[in-house]
């Protein structure tokens, strides 16, 4: 029989192919509803639709996250090796990002002004950082801003990195802090984004890189990471 490291990803690619055809054909005519190809629709029959509409895309997205984290445990998902500028990567990301505008929570860069460049796979880091800045948004319980701050440190062990802090400004500080050595841990498994967090957190390990959290009761909205520089 074959042992749990082994047997989740087969557990995951099962499912992810169980699941993958149903919530597609749902979709599908859902869609074809809304194009009104089965008959007129009313207004509140329009809105009913739409809303099951979007269920099923996080749905959607649900699967393809189980699909890329099954992929990752099992060491079968390689990444692309190319020169990324962060700073502009982060920039474009907050330009697209809109978490939070219904209760007067806004995104801050800081630090993006300067190139930042390591060597990875743009479109998986993207969908990292991206994850990491929605959960910071949607955790703000009050209105107010997420600074996303990008800048470099050595770490002890005289590898230069790549560092991204996203949180209330106050906690930044002491989020760093850690930055050059041994870090805290990061609380990967939370509610409300599926597994797009712990998704993110094998990609970021993938990449040579690290990502750890703030301590004590406002970890839930604040997350740090590192990844080493282009050499």
């Amino acid at each position: 029989m074959a042992s749990s490291p082994e047997l989740l990803p087969r557990v995951l690619s099962l499912a992810v192919h169980e699941l993958r055809t149903p919530v597609t054909v749902v979709g599908g005519y859902l869609r074809m509803l809304l194009r009104e190809q089965a008959g007129p629709l009313n207004e509140k029959q329009r809105k009913m639709i739409e809303e099951a509409e979007r269920s099923c895309g996080r749905l959607g997205a649900l699967v393809s996250e189980m699909s890329d984290f099954g992929k990752l445990e099992a060491g079968d998902l390689t990444f692309a090796q190319l020169d990324i500028d962060v700073a502009a990567l982060l920039t474009e990301l907050a330009n697209d990002m809109h978490e939070g505008d219904d209760r007067d929570v806004r995104l801050e860069l800081r630090g993006t002004d300067q190139p930042v460049v390591i060597t990875g796979d743009r479109t998986r880091l993207a969908a990292a950082f991206t994850a990491l800045m929605r959960s910071a948004l949607r955790e703000r319980g009050e209105p107010g801003v997420i600074v996303t701050q990008c800048s470099t440190v050595t770490g002890d062990n005289g590898i230069g990195y790549a560092l991204i802090a996203i949180g209330d400004a106050g906690v930044l500080p002491a989020l760093t802090a850690g930055a050059q050595g041994t870090t805290p841990s990061f609380d990967a498994w939370r509610g409300g984004l599926g597994l797009a967090l712990p998704v993110a957190r094998r990609v970021i390990e993938g990449h040579g890189g690290a990502l750890w959290s703030a301590e004590g009761a406002q970890s839930r909205a604040a997350s740090a990471l590192r990844l080493p520089l282009r050499t």
